[in-house]
């Protein structure tokens, strides 16, 4: 059973920062994609931002473009999210999320193409 587990959430001024940690278990974690996805109080669940199972390919949402960098390391097991310039708007819960197709390079959009999620992490934006 894939298990994810996120850390770094917490409560930041606007233009702040923050690092997002999603450590993962339970399968070969270098051959599949991972994603951020978060959901705010109010809306929807949305993709936040997408890595390939090798790294080499990244996607963002339009709102988080240019101020989100997702990473991973395969011999950690474990998957980034580097959030700067952080708005009120980007305030939500942040889960970490994988499907299992291996050797994507196209991350998915939709939470209805997820397999595994984490637990939610809490970002708190204030303004």
């Amino acid at each position: 059973q894939v298990q994810l587990v996120e850390s770094g959430g917490g409560l930041v001024q606007a233009g702040g920062s923050l690092r997002l940690s999603c450590a993962a278990s339970g399968r070969t974690f270098s051959g599949y994609a991972m994603h951020w996805f978060r959901l705010a109080p109010g809306k929807e669940r949305e993709f936040v931002a997408g890595v390939s199972w090798s790294g080499g390919s990244r996607y963002y949402a339009d709102s988080v473009e240019g101020r989100f960098t997702i990473s991973r390391d395969n011999a950690k097991n474990t998957v980034y999210l580097q959030m700067n310039s952080l708005k009120p708007e980007d305030t939500a819960v942040y889960y970490c999320a994988t499907d299992s197709r291996r050797w994507r390079v196209v991350p998915v959009r939709s939470p209805d193409e997820i397999d595994f999620w984490g637990q939610g992490t809490h970002v708190t934006v204030s303004s």
